[in-house]
């Protein structure tokens, strides 16, 4: 493969040209392209199996159906993310099978298991609205064309499932019962969500995502373009929620503890102990949450019982 010296890359990206591949790219562009990719990758493919667990609490098989319709679109956008990263010559089979589960770099969200029909719904309101989010600043920004022009799709797709999310939580609020369920479940989903964009500006670690031109806004940028919509939609439903906007600085602020330690077996938040470091919750993430293993292994299972068994 034919790389391209750093001044060269810059000048292309100086001029409003995209990368086109690899061979148009520096081994330091190339590296943090693969890093975003494999995040993007492995937060598709593990809500399948998440969103499958839960879906099977649907209240009807019409309501199924779209759950699996759902599923089937996640596994179409992490193939687009893997099939990438292979065109990069990551071997995908490894990256997908043979990882243990603990290096899937998915959000910690898809550790604690899903387990209603309300939390399912709640989590299309709130992670596939951080999908979009995410998504959605990439498909505008990125700099990387083949991503640009696939991304075209998935942007629709996310966008149909918040909106379904959306549409369950003003059917399940409507009632008193519902209303409660749908409280419990943003109880816990809301902050995971909050954490869903990553360390705070001031402490992430790599910034050649935005100097790259990779994705056009910072964690934080993108956490308030999630919150900008995710509060106002819990207060149409008078759903309570830690977080409000500030006029004085014309932000978003959460009215909680945060960051803060996470209960994940009762999927808790121990808000009581107060505001903890982000140190804490990246060791959190690093030990990765309940579900894990288990989610994982849904997916690698059919490759493993389909390897020759040594004589």
């Amino acid at each position: 493969m034919r790389l391209v010296t750093e001044e060269a890359l810059r000048a292309r990206l100086d001029r409003g040209e995209l990368v086109e591949g690899p061979e148009y790219a520096t081994p330091t562009y190339i590296e943090s392209l693969t890093r975003t990719l494999i995040v993007s990758a492995d937060t598709e493919l593990i809500s399948a199996p998440a969103y499958l667990r839960a879906a099977r609490d649907a209240p009807s098989i019409n309501s199924y159906i779209s759950a699996v319709g759902i599923i089937q679109d996640e596994l179409g956008h992490a193939h687009i993310a893997y099939r990438m990263l292979r065109d990069l010559g990551v071997d995908t089979d490894a990256l997908i099978y043979r990882r243990d589960s603990t290096q899937f770099k998915h959000p910690y969200a898809f550790d604690v298991p899903l387990q209603t029909w309300t939390e399912l719904v709640v989590a299309n309101a709130f992670y596939d609205r951080a999908g979009f989010v995410l998504l959605g600043d990439i498909f505008r920004h990125t700099t990387y064309g083949p991503w640009k022009r696939a991304l075209a799709k998935v942007d629709r797709e996310e966008n149909f499932h918040l909106r379904h999310g959306e549409k369950w939580m003003h059917t399940l609020a409507a009632s008193p019962d519902g209303k409660a369920e749908l409280q419990r479940a943003v109880d816990w989903m809301f902050l995971l969500t909050v954490e869903w964009f990553g360390l705070p500006d001031d402490l992430k670690r790599h910034k050649e995502q935005i100097g790259y031109g990779l994705k056009g806004y910072t964690n934080d940028q993108l956490r308030q373009q999630w919150l900008s919509t995710a509060v106002p939609l819990c207060q149409k439903l008078e759903l309570d929620v830690p977080a409000r906007f500030d006029a004085d600085s014309g932000k978003w602020v959460i009215t909680c503890p945060f960051p803060a330690r996470f209960d994940a077996v009762n999927r808790r938040w121990r808000l009581e102990e107060g505001a903890i470091t982000w140190d804490e919750v990246l060791a959190r993430w690093r030990q990765r949450g309940p579900a894990n293993r288990e989610l994982v292994s849904e997916l690698q299972r059919g490759y493993q019982q389909l390897q020759p068994i040594d004589a």
